[in-house]
């Protein structure tokens, strides 16, 4: 029953409301986040998206993950779990990335990021009746992550990004900190050096977020594709071919990208942080 999980959920997905349209289904369309509930503050655009949805489900799905698998003083499987992820998100990525002085104030930090980002990643591979699409009034079952829009991770970056020169700030001086982004090299080459140097903090920022952005919308862009073949090319017999190749980017997705997302953007996190609190220079 479990090995077909995969494939029931594909088949949830496989016919959003533009598939209809034979041959013109485009699978972009699937990540355009219309207003739901539109919301302006002069020129601040807050309007409720299926992005800001699914986020709100990742924060209460990652509550009550934590409720569920690390609450509890007896020892029983629940706890276990809980308990190789809390070994994973101190040992491979805090203790690895933050000095021992700072573990205790930022450990909650980059585990909490760890964990949300894999519940939003996760979330965005099971098929949910939040698309915003209607067919003959019923609402259309798909796939979609919030992490797949650049402005949702670009926010998680900037996070990261404002920890890191804070607490570089906080723990050596404006001075001492921002001097040791200069290596050492001739005063000849300090005009070209500075501005590369400050670009490549600014580089940590584009890295965070587009890493994680380009990985999910790729992921997400080639199980449409496939699926849209059949009626981009008005043929079911296709479905041989793109049901099993669609299948097996949904598993690779679920099983191997969906963790290695999070992990990767909690590790740098913590590195980011912890290299600003003990610079090298």
């Amino acid at each position: 029953m479990i090995r077909r999980v995969p494939l029931v959920a594909l088949f949830a997905l496989a016919f959003p409301a533009s598939a209809f349209a034979r041959g013109t289904f485009d699978p972009s369309k699937e990540f355009e986040l219309k207003p739901w509930l539109s919301i302006h503050l002069g020129p601040l655009d807050l309007s409720i998206t299926k992005a800001v949805v699914y986020l709100l489900l990742g924060a209460a799905g990652t509550i009550l993950f934590g409720l569920f698998f690390m609450r509890g003083r007896t020892l029983n499987r629940r706890n276990t779990v809980g308990e190789q992820i809390y070994e994973i998100a101190q040992t491979q990525v805090a203790e690895q990335g933050l000095p021992t002085k700072a573990i205790a104030r930022w450990f909650p930090y980059v585990a909490t990021l760890m964990l949300f980002i894999w519940m939003v990643n996760m979330l965005g591979f099971i098929p949910l009746p939040i698309t915003g699409e209607t067919w003959h009034h019923i609402p259309v079952w798909g796939i979609y992550a919030a992490t797949s829009s650049l402005s949702v991770t670009l926010a998680l970056a900037i996070l990261t990004f404002v920890f890191t020169h804070v607490e570089g700030i906080r723990w050596n001086g404006p001075v001492r900190y921002f001097k040791s982004w200069i290596p050492e090299v001739p005063k000849a080459l300090l005009p070209l050096i500075v501005p590369l140097e400050i670009l490549g903090q600014f580089m940590r920022l584009i890295s965070l977020s587009v890493r994680l952005f380009a990985n999910m919308l790729a992921g997400h862009m080639l199980i449409l594709t496939f699926i849209g073949l059949m009626f981009v090319l008005q043929s079911v017999v296709l479905a041989v071919i793109t049901v099993p190749a669609a299948t097996a980017f949904y598993i690779f997705e679920v099983v191997i990208v969906v963790s290695i997302q999070a992990f990767i953007f909690a590790a740098l996190s913590a590195i980011y942080i912890g290299s600003a609190i003990e610079p090298e220079h």
